[in-house]
């Protein structure tokens, strides 16, 4: 069984405050974002999802996964939705020096631009993993580091799409973040517990919301 932080604990937040782990507010939004697509047939049944729910969502995308499916990008941007750099490669960063890292997240950033003409200004680091140095940089470039403080764990297969749906309505507060996949990997848990989570969490009234 895989080990992580399915809600972000209070002392992380503190150790990394100058990273964004949540919103808080008090009218009940709350902030669905996407990390590694778009992913043919997994970012079109999201997107659909998304517009029969009228719910807009923040999609964190990997620059070369724009490039393979460009049209299913642009489609994220003209139905009203934010995107984000997740750099071109999804690169670890504790596992890559500042300079490959920066320079891979401008790669992104420049097929981002090229397919939207909008400069992005939402950051979120593959895996969670970033040096402060190379966070400095990024930050400089006039990013906000979007962490998150909900994980559905999607992308992990050894955990049931039942336990996925729970990892997300058993934590939500006003002003969280929650992060799940449209990458193939994570399909499985994402069609089953997307559904579900955006039910229950309307029935408790929560506003879904774009970070901007």
């Amino acid at each position: 069984m895989s080990f992580y932080w399915i809600k972000t604990n209070a002392i992380i937040k503190r150790c990394f405050s100058n990273y964004i782990w949540d919103i808080p507010n008090k009218k009940n939004k709350i902030y669905l974002t996407f990390d590694d697509g778009p992913t043919p047939d997994v970012t079109d049944w999201l997107l659909e999802l998304l517009k029969k729910e009228n719910i807009k969502a923040t999609f964190f995308c990997i620059g070369k996964n724009i490039l393979l499916a460009p049209e299913l990008f642009k489609q994220i941007i003209e139905e009203g939705h934010t995107v984000g750099n997740h750099t071109y490669n999804h690169y670890n960063g504790w596992k890559k020096s500042n300079e490959i890292y920066l320079e891979n997240t401008k790669k992104c950033e420049a097929i981002i631009v090229a397919n939207s003409t909008k400069q992005p200004q939402l950051f979120r680091p593959p895996y969670g993993k970033i040096k402060r140095g190379q966070a400095k940089k990024i930050k400089e470039l006039g990013y906000k580091i979007i962490m998150w403080d909900v994980l559905s764990a999607d992308f992990d297969q050894q955990i049931s799409p039942e336990k996925c749906l729970t990892n997300v309505t058993s934590s939500v507060k006003p002003g969280s973040i929650i992060v799940f996949h449209d990458s193939l990997k994570a399909s499985k848990n994402l069609k089953f517990a997307l559904p579900l989570a955006i039910k229950q969490l309307k029935q408790k009234g929560f506003i879904f919301e774009t970070i901007v």
